[in-house]
């Protein structure tokens, strides 16, 4: 199928979208995950039971059975991306899907320029994170081989940059709202796919112009291990936090213990929480700090 729902125009291509659960392309992938005994991660142009319109990837079990579904979570209106023509914004979160071979999440697209889109999957304990896009050189390439990497290395998980090649060419022309000449297509998807790992590793990428399959070997042990070295997170067990809370019924105790449980290690994650929390109000001042203004001299 084109990729075609960043353009300005909704027909023919949505006329392809399906629903997530029963549509087609999920239907025919089921069966090939369950012969081949694979995960499958089917990314479509969902439609839901209310007529809305979903950027959507549907993780099918190597069972054969439908896991769940991950939407995307931030949409693009920057150059000829204009996808919020298209659909709507995520509202199921960051889903992890426990799988045979390791727990995934899917962070679609545009999502990857988000630091704190990728930071949820890892909170919500993501081993892997798919990164399925569709992005051209002269609006990313630069970040690629960067960001999925970082993401890897931040949150501890191994993460897969997927993109596509080739160019299309559309039958009307149209303009990227910067004043110059328009168009018929939005320039070479680079391709370029990737596999970064927590402790910043990562593997050749594919072509720049030709379709591949890229074959990687993940220790998923490394996610553990990377977390432990640098003490990002560290949670005391549950049973010690009831037997602490027992011998001390102290408030001012049990607050500080609370705080500790909180912050894991060294991520601090109560200080982000409140500060994030200032940042969201309309009315939110940054924190900015300049040099005094030297007293006159007379």
């Amino acid at each position: 199928m084109p990729f075609a729902f960043a353009t300005r125009e909704r027909l023919p291509w949505t006329e392809c979208a399906e629903s997530a659960e029963d549509g087609p392309t999920t239907q025919l992938l089921r069966g090939l995950a369950k012969r081949h005994n694979m995960v499958i991660i089917n990314p479509i142009l969902e439609r839901d039971s209310g007529d809305v319109l979903w950027n959507t990837a549907v993780v099918i079990s190597n069972s054969g059975q439908i896991i769940g579904k991950s939407r995307k979570n931030h949409i693009p209106r920057v150059g000829d991306f204009n996808e919020s023509t298209y659909y709507m914004e995520s509202t199921l979160g960051h889903p992890v899907f426990e799988t045979q071979f390791g727990k995934i999440g899917i962070n679609i697209c545009y999502g990857r320029h988000h630091p704190l889109n990728w930071a949820m999957f890892g909170l919500n304990g993501a081993e892997i994170v798919f990164n399925p896009s569709a992005t051209v050189g002269a609006l990313s390439e630069p970040l690629w081989s960067i960001e999925a990497r970082n993401a890897a290395i931040a949150n501890h998980y191994f993460a897969c940059a997927i993109n596509r090649v080739g160019t299309e060419i559309f039958p009307n022309e149209f303009t990227s709202g910067d004043g110059k000449p328009a168009h018929k297509d939005f320039g070479h998807f680079y391709g370029s796919s990737y596999v970064a790992g927590p402790d910043g590793s990562r593997s050749p990428g594919l072509s720049r112009v030709t379709d591949g399959l890229l074959v990687a070997e993940l220790d998923l042990n490394l996610c553990r291990q990377v977390k432990d070295k640098w003490g990002f997170r560290v949670r005391i067990l549950n049973l010690l936090w009831q037997y602490i809370m027992y011998l001390w019924c102290c408030t001012y105790v049990t607050d500080l213990l609370d705080n500790f449980l909180n912050m894991q290690m060294t991520m601090r994650l109560p200080m982000y929480a409140e500060q994030y929390t200032k940042a969201s109000k309309p009315d939110y001042k940054p924190q900015v700090v300049s040099e005094k203004e030297r007293p006159k001299e007379d």
